[in-house]
């Protein structure tokens, strides 16, 4: 199968659309999800379903911490607040979180 008809390839696709229930169908058929796609999905949420924001940026922390070996208590803090100031100041937040994904 080309890369075009990729699982991931799908899933990107799906992730520029913005339609949630789109990007969950894809994702249903990776076996994970990187990290940053993962960021993706979480600012997608805190958009169209502020109610499950929350708890998808604490499993994005918890993910970091589990595939960031290297991840320290500064670096959690700073994810955390990240996501706290998402609402008000989304640019610096992400900029914040990417680098995060970039460590």
């Amino acid at each position: 199968m080309s890369d075009a008809g990729s699982a991931y390839s799908r899933f990107q696709r799906a992730l520029t659309t913005g339609n949630l229930t789109i990007i969950r169908a894809a994702a249903a058929e990776l076996p994970a999800i990187r990290l940053d796609d993962a960021l993706h999905v979480c600012v997608l949420l805190r958009d169209r379903e502020p109610e499950r924001y929350e708890r998808a940026a604490v499993r994005w922390i918890g993910r970091y911490c589990v595939e960031r070996a290297q991840a320290t208590l500064d670096d959690v803090e700073h994810a955390r607040a990240a996501f706290s100031i998402m609402r008000r100041d989304p640019e610096r937040a992400l900029e914040i979180l990417q680098t995060l994904c970039r460590a």
